[in-house]
């Protein structure tokens, strides 16, 4: 859930299930290294996968279950072509929101409200975990359970254990995977999910599906693909094992004057919303801000001229733990205040000029000529992409908004 993960798919439904499925949530994958995306894989997979047995006798897997889930087993090429492919997050915000967030997902989302109520209950007086915040992800990872996903677990995680970018990640993963089978949460069969191995309804990668995983139903059995409950339940429990303060909000569309100091704009930066209201900043309906005693980010995921939101620390604690994508996250929030009864979002103070995948690597190229980190030059304006375009805003004397307008590509693009 982050950086690493993206790729594409073309139809909405699709886009759906695989937004966060390369790593679900970021807490999950941050402490893993991720070599380039033009490493090679040396070891041929046949003596990779015998020496993985070894390794998964050793962690206390059944014999019976290694040879079942792994005997056969062969890489799947296409999962790595998916891992190393990233065409959604290139989209900006609103184009993403507007297809994800759309009358119909919202109309269904009130309705699975409505018929889970008790579950949603439940929840949230166990977790604190309001039925809009979880409905939403619900939405997004799988369309509200009916896409989990077809691909055979074992053989996609196994594939990207073999391969050399993210192989000590997956190779958790697989030993999680193998543990799910053991402890009788799930067979084999049954093990069918997303093309990076996420299971579920909310897409749980294998480790957080063993050990965050909740048996709400009572059955005995953690299943998150066939049971709601089970699935739901445990999205609220690692929501909440992510820091999640109860009765706060999370995300409030504001409109703003058109002077503030815009380089104290981003998530990465904190300040009390009182700040911000005192700086004329005001919420889209023209009221005052509130919760003016807590910390707040000025979001403007497609800068100054776009939409602009006030995040609280659920939202740049808890969103961006389950994934970091500028894009994703904000949209899950703003998909959550949707359901929680917020109008469609409105697209800005004037018509944001947006630079073209070929141009964010363009602009990326000279940024890292420039000697600033831009992470991966992949057409992506992310965490790192955005704190260079700020720092050099402010060198050319522009709004440092963070977000890559035509204006700044102009003048960077010139600069020796």
């Amino acid at each position: 859930m982050n950086n690493l993960f993206y790729f594409s798919k073309v139809t909405l439904i699709t886009v759906a299930l695989s937004f966060v499925l390369v790593t679900a949530h970021a807490n999950s994958t941050k402490n893993y290294p991720v070599a380039a995306k033009n490493c090679r894989t040396t070891q041929a997979f046949p003596q990779w996968l015998a020496n993985f047995k070894q390794l998964a006798l050793r962690k206390g897997i059944q014999q019976q279950t290694i040879n079942e889930a792994l005997d056969r087993l062969s890489v799947d090429h296409k999962v790595i072509q998916m891992d190393r492919g990233q065409a959604v997050f290139t989209q900006d915000f609103l184009t993403f929101s507007n297809r994800m967030v759309n009358n119909n997902r919202l109309q269904r989302g009130k309705i699975k409200i409505r018929q889970n109520a008790r579950i949603f209950n439940q929840i949230k007086q166990q977790y604190g975990i309001p039925a809009p915040i979880i409905t939403a992800f619900w939405g997004l990872e799988t369309d509200f359970g009916a896409n989990t996903g077809n691909m055979s677990t074992m053989r996609s995680l196994a594939t990207l254990a073999w391969d050399c970018r993210r192989s000590a990640l997956f190779t958790d993963q697989l030993l999680s995977a193998l543990k799910i089978i053991d402890r009788g949460d799930l067979t084999l069969a049954q093990m069918r999910g997303a093309w990076a191995g996420e299971l579920g309804q909310t897409q749980f990668l294998p480790s957080e599906y063993y050990t965050k995983g909740v048996d709400f139903d009572r059955d005995g059995k953690v299943d998150m693909i066939r049971s709601s409950g089970d699935a739901l339940a445990s999205t609220a429990k690692i929501l909440k094992s992510m820091g999640w303060r109860k009765g706060q909000p999370w995300l409030v569309e504001v409109k703003m004057p058109n002077n503030l100091p815009w380089q104290k704009s981003g998530i990465d930066q904190h300040y009390p919303a009182k700040f911000w209201s005192q700086l004329g900043v005001k919420q889209r309906n023209g009221r005052a801000l509130t919760h003016t005693h807590l910390g707040s980010s000025l979001l403007l995921p497609m800068g100054r001229n776009g939409p602009a939101f006030i995040a609280y620390p659920n939202f740049y604690n808890v969103y961006f733990e389950w994934n970091s994508s500028v894009v994703y996250a904000t949209t899950a929030a703003y998909f959550a205040t949707r359901l929680a009864g917020a109008p469609r979002v409105h697209a800005g103070q004037q018509r944001v000029n947006k630079l073209s995948v070929q141009e964010v690597k363009r602009l990326q190229i000279k940024l890292e000529s420039l000697r600033f980190n831009v992470g991966d030059v992949d057409g992506i304006i992310g965490a790192k992409t955005r704190k260079a375009v700020r720092t050099m805003q402010q060198r050319l004397q522009l709004p440092a908004d963070s977000y890559p307008d035509r204006a700044f590509y102009t003048k960077v693009m010139q600069t020796r």
